[in-house]
């Protein structure tokens, strides 16, 4: 009889689901965002139709004995606590998804939205966290041998209580960490880092670990409670906005107004320069040659790259079809005896 009673809950569950989100289109048509309901509550939803249909059916079946019904009344009571925090679990994914889609990270000044996406993400998977113990918290005191357990998990210690007694343990200390980065935001979503030399992106932060995407396509996964315990560059902290910089080295017969102007020119011919920012300075004079310093913007760190690899090329070549006799020299004089 039990196994008839599910297999009918099963099938009305699997019907009613199929009509809802066939018609639901339809009747949320002019809703915005409403597809976010059946692409994260359609599996919810069709869970909780099947254990309805079951507990509707159930007092109308005959057992021979007790330790059966309590086995199911058990069983479903579980079922709906699981199904719950399932559901809310999700939701907490549609509600991610509302905030991400206000803000464009793919667009060059997408501070506030890597700020926002960063913080969200985190936020989710400390919230996941705390439903699934509260729901595991309900789950086992429906059992007496354990529901002291249970209880202890939701009220004796509290939520912030176990997370405080296990910060001894390094995985909890990661946890802590994690926090404290979406708290403090020093790295977000496509932040521009420097870490031991490595250069490359922040493709993902995760509650113990970040992942960053090299320029060679390497992926260096680092624990979170490195950047809380040491220091590191990040490019794009306040800005993406970046100055870049290309030392030459010529000779000391130079007309440096000259080199000044054919950069401007240069800067001019490509799009990888923003237009805000250029200059260039005699920033030291060596034994045997002038040091330049040619100074530009860029509006992120892989266009900046591409411009300074540009403005070195072109100004070594107009030096030497231009200039040749400034290019750095070695000067020996000869004394006749």
């Amino acid at each position: 009889m039990v196994i008839i009673a599910g297999v009918g809950s099963i099938v009305i569950g699997y019907l009613l689901t199929l009509l809802i989100f066939k018609i639901y289109p339809y009747i949320t048509k002019y809703i915005p965002n409403s597809d976010l309901i059946p692409k994260h509550l359609r599996f919810f939803s069709r869970i909780l139709i099947i254990i309805f249909a079951f507990s509707v059916i159930f007092p109308f079946l005959h057992f021979n004995n007790n330790t059966t019904i309590i086995i199911a009344s058990r069983f479903i009571v579980i079922a709906y606590i699981a199904t719950f925090a399932f559901g809310i679990i999700k939701s907490t994914y549609i509600l991610e998804e509302l905030i991400i889609r206000k803000y464009n990270i793919k667009t060059q000044n997408n501070f506030e939205a890597r700020k926002v996406y960063t913080k969200t993400k985190f936020l989710k998977k400390i919230l996941i966290i705390i439903i699934a113990l509260v729901g595991l918290s309900f789950i086992l005191m429906q059992f007496k041998e354990v529901k002291e357990i249970g209880t202890a998990i939701l009220a004796s210690a509290g939520i912030i209580g176990i997370i405080a007694g296990f910060a001894a343990q390094r995985t909890l200390n990661l946890f802590i960490a994690g926090l404290q980065i979406a708290i403090t935001q020093p790295i977000k979503i496509d932040d521009v880092l420097i870490i031991d030399g490595e250069w490359g992106r922040v493709e993902e932060v995760s509650l113990t670990y970040v992942v960053l995407k090299i320029w060679d396509l390497r992926r260096l996964v680092i624990p979170i409670n490195y950047f809380i315990e040491n220091s590191f560059q990040n490019w794009t902290r306040v800005s993406a906005n970046l100055l870049g910089t290309v030392f030459i080295y010529t000779d000391y017969s130079v007309n440096v107004d000259y080199i000044r102007e054919e950069l401007l020119n240069i800067l001019k011919t490509t799009d990888l320069w923003d237009k805000k920012t250029w200059g260039l300075q005699v920033t030291d004079a060596k034994e045997q040659t002038l040091e330049l310093r040619a100074l530009m913007s860029a509006s992120d760190s892989s266009r900046l790259w591409d411009l300074r690899c540009f403005v070195r090329e072109k100004i070594i070549a107009f030096i030497k079809d231009e200039y040749p006799q400034s290019l750095p020299k070695t000067r020996n004089k000869l004394i006749k005896q």
